[in-house]
């Protein structure tokens, strides 16, 4: 039976997910896999870039949170899937050593009109480094079933 239904997620409400460690061979992992792009991929290439630096894919990034918000409050939430996101920003350089925490912020709740049985929550999800700077801002949309 989850703990987590529609009815649960109040207006403004926080919860902190958890946090995780970032390491030079998790991004070259993903990266290597997924966005291989030289910054990502190639520790010297990414030295004589921008960026100065080897920095984690923005997917690398999000994919953390997502499973931060699964072990931390999804898994025993009245799931019933997204439709999407609505806004994903990238906003500072993810390193290896970082460590980022998860955050998620309600900022809608909205029943279902043709479906009684669940209702849409509208969120605000970040990850913030070490030092306090938030780098991932996002806005999404998750369904989950009502209160039995």
């Amino acid at each position: 039976m989850p703990e987590l239904y529609f009815e649960d997620f109040e207006l403004g409400r926080v919860y902190e997910l958890g946090s995780v460690d970032v390491t030079e061979a998790d991004i070259l992992e993903f990266a290597r896999r997924f966005d291989p792009q030289p910054f990502h991929v190639d520790p010297e290439a990414a030295r004589q870039s921008v960026f100065g630096g080897l920095i984690a894919s923005g997917w690398h990034t999000g994919a953390m949170w997502m499973r931060l918000y699964v072990d931390s409050l999804l898994d025993g939430a009245a799931s019933m899937g997204s439709p999407g996101i609505e806004e994903l920003r990238w906003l500072a350089p993810v390193r290896p050593g970082d460590t980022l925490a998860g955050r998620l912020t309600v900022l809608e709740t909205t029943p279902s009109e043709r479906r009684p049985g669940r209702g849409t929550v509208r969120i605000r999800g970040e990850m913030v480094n070490q030092d306090g700077v938030t780098v991932l801002s996002m806005v999404s949309r998750g369904h989950f079933g009502r209160r039995p």
